[in-house]
């Protein structure tokens, strides 16, 4: 299996993380049947950090699904929003497609 890219593992780490903080703040802030769906949305955003950081192509394609997704929502919001999530999405696409990327996930274990 070729080396993890030091771009993948960022990337996962900063999803893990900042999904973990939403999930945890989440639950904090709110009861488990309201919003049920930004829960399931935060905890796919970990899930899909956490499989990248063992090379799963569908993890990759999860997270730029998640992030599709979210640029549709914030479409809804802010001009602001939408850019900001459009450029977030930009970044993420360059990296988890690149030619050390794509080896990564391309793999019999990635699977």
């Amino acid at each position: 299996m070729p080396r993890r890219p030091l771009s993948i593992t960022i990337i996962s780490w900063l999803f893990i993380l900042f999904g973990s903080i939403a999930l945890v703040g989440g639950f904090i802030t709110t009861d488990l049947k309201s919003h049920w769906y930004i829960h399931l949305s935060r905890l796919l955003q970990i899930v899909a950090g956490v499989f990248m950081l063992y090379g799963r192509n569908w993890a990759r394609w999860l997270l730029v699904a998640w992030i599709a997704f979210h640029i549709i929502i914030s479409a809804l919001h802010s001009p602001l929003f939408l850019l900001m999530h459009v450029a977030i999405f930009s970044v993420i696409l360059f990296f988890v497609f690149r030619r050390p990327a794509s080896a990564y996930f391309s793999t019999p274990n990635s699977r």
